[in-house]
């Protein structure tokens, strides 16, 4: 079989290799991998930014969906033909995360997904819903879950309040989609007109071209009432954590999830202080979360938006086309 590994970093390092084919053991499962998505997280571990460190050869991708070839002994879960999609976290079931837990991180902690066949544990597994494509199966993992834990796993924001989403890369649309559900006012900035009027067409409804309004923030409170608003998602890092701490009211809440815009300490403490702003850092999340998203996703017959869907051996043009940042929703390879 074929499979992409790291080798050395950057993008035009990526080596397609021949690999032998495993072999489930007990308790696992051998999938055939159909699709696979890519988030942000995958460009820096291809970098080397993510972790320097990263043990080497390793197979890059977190999120990816297939069917079951064969169960192994033992297997409860699955049976042969079965669509499934892998969790981003092997060995976060349920409950709060542990340093274990998030040491099963598959394509950085684990082999990844970017491969013609892989063993899973049966328990690292799911049901694909089955209102979706696999590639939009394969696009849940990391940014659907994400959004979904943000949203609605620590305390849920009530209909008819306020959400502010940063970008329209695939956590910001699924967060999009997922608040929309929910019945709650969203407002979401982008520099593109073009992507606004994309989510002005998925339901947002207030956007901010912070290309024209650098301060968006100010803009924000404003159409939150001027109060501010009741969660931040946030995506952009140290550029933009203190503009969501403006934006938010007092007693709201700012989930910490991406670093696009980099990770320097520049959050001034008393803001969070003086505000009784809960902030809280997001890193994916459980099966169990993303079963109860699987869920409200099959009851609200939910569609990831998907950009672009490239074969999966054009790997190293799919990334570039992450790292311009032009996408608009989720990025995917197919098998």
């Amino acid at each position: 079989m074929k499979q992409f590994e790291i080798r050395e970093f950057g993008i035009d390092q990526l080596a397609l290799v021949d690999a032998a084919k495993p072999a489930p053991g007990f308790g696992e499962v051998l999938v055939r991998m159909t699709a696979a998505s890519l988030n942000y997280r995958d460009l820096m571990v291809v970098e080397g930014k993510y972790n320097p460190k990263l043990k080497r050869p390793m197979v890059p991708l977190s999120d990816g969906a297939g069917v079951v070839e064969e169960a192994g002994a033992g297997v409860t879960r699955f049976k042969r033909g079965d669509r499934v999609t892998a969790c981003f976290m092997q060995k976060w079931i349920d409950g709060p995360l542990t340093r274990e837990k998030s040491a099963s991180a598959l394509g950085g902690a684990l082999d990844g997904v970017l491969r013609e066949y892989a063993v899973f544990s049966q328990d690292g597994l799911l049901h694909s819903p089955a209102s979706l494509s696999d590639e939009q199966a394969a696009a849940l993992p990391c940014a659907a879950v994400t959004a979904w834990h943000a949203l609605f796993e620590e305390e849920p924001p009530l209909p008819g309040q306020t959400v502010l989403l940063q970008g329209t890369g695939g956590v910001s649309i699924f967060a999009l989609q997922f608040a929309k559900a929910a019945g709650l006012k969203t407002i979401i900035t982008s520099s593109s007109n073009e992507k606004l009027q994309r989510a002005q067409s998925l339901g947002a409804s207030e956007v901010i071209n912070y290309q024209f309004q650098p301060k968006w923030e100010e803009q924000a409170r404003a159409l939150a009432g001027g109060e501010g608003v009741d969660h931040v998602v946030e995506v952009g890092g140290s550029d933009t954590l203190p503009k969501s701490l403006r934006a938010v009211r007092m007693g709201g809440a700012i989930s910490v999830i991406g670093v696009l815009s980099g990770a320097e300490p520049v959050v001034p403490p008393t803001s969070i202080l003086m505000n009784a702003v809960r902030l809280q850092g997001i890193y994916v999340g459980s099966r169990a979360m993303f079963e109860h998203m699987n869920r409200a996703i099959e009851f609200h017959r939910i569609q990831p938006v998907i950009d672009r869907v490239f074969p999966w051996t054009d790997l190293k043009e799919a990334l570039r086309t992450m790292q311009s940042r032009q996408h608009f929703g989720k990025i995917c390879l197919r098998f």
